[in-house]
């Protein structure tokens, strides 16, 4: 028997999701395993939060070969101390562990003597092989499963990578292996509920400084087929009654074709759906937009990042700011919802740089905007930049916490809070009024506890 556990967060860390969403990638590998007929079970720690004393009663009582554990670097440390706590549970078990921190750093995670084996990158195939290896007692062909890193005479080895061309060939997700009404299927973006979550596309080809995408599926994108999807689709509104889809995952308009073919076939199959996906703003056209709306889109999630196009060029981000302008007008003349995210603190970033930041979000007017505090983690071209040029006050295990001659993190809370307040609750009127020159009191209201710096700039001081 195998058993995945999806770690629980942190008490401490203020990186968890807002709200608890179904292990995805765990019910892949899962559905995986079972196609090739071992047993399976799922515990999504994240959502239950058992203290460690459960989780060894749970693997005395299951007595897994294998445990899978998923990990990214927020969960680094709960992941290490799961892995501790089930080898003394069950000794003869093998600990793997996957997702994007063993990706990105396997050597971390194979230094603690109690984890087995790495995988790095897609799990489906390696860990189908290793499962067939390990459980079938052959110990001596690790070597040949692509993806995995393991301990052999004492030195870590580390197998080329692979990625899966046919993605068709990955069975629906193993949703049956967890409680799915323990879960809020609802999103704010969308007004049907439930709602659950789909991947549909991996690989991204694009060069963002932040980001460690590339790194975890690849550099080229591969799509599920538009029947493929539909065949899910139909899945979660049979099986589980689903009413909307958020298709997670970067750049899901990257071929227009295939999105126009997927969505011809939600109008032909006459699914009764509403969805929202994530894309960039330079992968939408009037045409394709109109195509989308009429099969169910109602809200497009796009990763903006600054509103300086000193900073977007510093992140790479490949787009300009009247890209970011003509794909938000067209989204609305289409009568597609608009939520869009914002970074801040960016190494090399100014107050003046944050500032044009808010000013754009206000510009643009999307229905939702999130301003996000950017934490450098492991996998991506800025966290070596940040790593190298210490340009850090605190490390969280392998976390970094960004600080520059204009900000720290204390002071980047403040401005997210001001920001957030600032967008979210005033009047647009009053915003407007306060964004061109902050005097009234009004104005001193909304600016709450902002560094004097910071308000020193919006008064427009030397």
């Amino acid at each position: 028997m195998i058993l995945l556990i999806n770690p629980h967060l942190p008490a401490e860390s203020p990186w968890g999701l807002s709200k608890m969403l179904p292990p995805l990638g765990l019910t892949y590998i899962a559905a995986a395993l079972e196609k090739e007929g071992f047993e399976v079970k799922i515990l999504d720690n994240y959502l239950f939060k058992k203290p460690i004393s459960h989780i060894k009663f749970l693997v005395k009582k299951f007595n897994p070969e294998i445990i899978g554990i998923s990990c990214n670097s927020v969960t680094y440390k709960n992941c290490i101390e799961i892995a501790k706590a089930v080898k003394e549970a069950v000794p003869k078990s093998k600990v793997v562990v996957g997702g994007p921190h063993p990706t990105f750093m396997p050597e971390s995670m194979l230094r603690h003597k109690e984890v087995d084996f790495a995988v790095m990158g897609e799990g489906e195939l390696a860990m189908v092989e290793l499962a067939k290896r390990v459980i079938g007692g052959d110990n001596s062909n690790f070597a040949e499963i692509p993806g995995i890193a393991y301990k052999r005479n004492g030195k870590i080895v580390k197998n080329p990578p692979r990625f899966i061309d046919d993605l068709d060939s990955i069975p629906i997700p193993a949703r049956h292996l967890i409680p799915l009404s323990k879960y809020d299927r609802r999103i704010e973006f969308l007004e049907v509920e439930p709602v659950d979550t789909m991947n549909v596309i991996r690989g991204c080809p694009f060069n963002c400084k932040f980001c460690e995408t590339k790194k975890l599926w690849g550099s080229k994108p591969r799509t599920f087929s538009p029947h493929r999807v539909v065949e899910e689709i139909e899945h979660l509104t049979t099986n589980y009654y689903s009413k909307g889809i958020y298709f997670v995952g970067d750049n899901f308009t990257i071929n227009e074709k295939w999105t126009k073919t997927l969505c011809n076939l939600i109008k032909e199959h006459k699914l009764d759906i509403e969805w929202i996906c994530d894309t960039r703003v330079d992968l939408v056209s009037r045409d394709l937009l109109n195509a989308m709306k009429r099969a169910g889109c109602k809200t497009i999630w796009f990763g903006v990042e600054s509103g300086s196009s000193r900073v977007l060029e510093k992140l790479n981000k490949g787009v300009t700011l009247p890209q970011v302008v003509h794909a938000f007008k067209l989204c609305k003349e289409v009568g597609i919802k608009v939520a869009c995210s914002f970074m801040l603190g960016i190494p090399g970033e100014t107050l003046e740089d944050m500032y044009a930041t808010l000013r754009f979000a206000m510009k643009l007017n999307p229905d939702w905007c999130q301003f996000n505090i950017f934490v450098a983690c492991p996998g991506s071209a800025l966290y070596e930049e940040v790593l190298e040029k210490g340009l850090y006050d605190r490390r969280d295990e392998f976390l970094l916490y960004v600080k520059t001659e204009y900000f720290n993190y204390e002071s980047l809370l403040e401005i997210q809070r001001f920001f957030h307040t600032t967008f979210h609750r005033a009047p647009t009127r009053i915003i407007k009024r306060i964004m061109e020159r902050i005097k009234s009191p009004l104005g001193w209201k909304f600016l709450g506890s902002l560094p004097r710096q910071f308000k020193a700039f919006l008064e427009g001081e030397d």
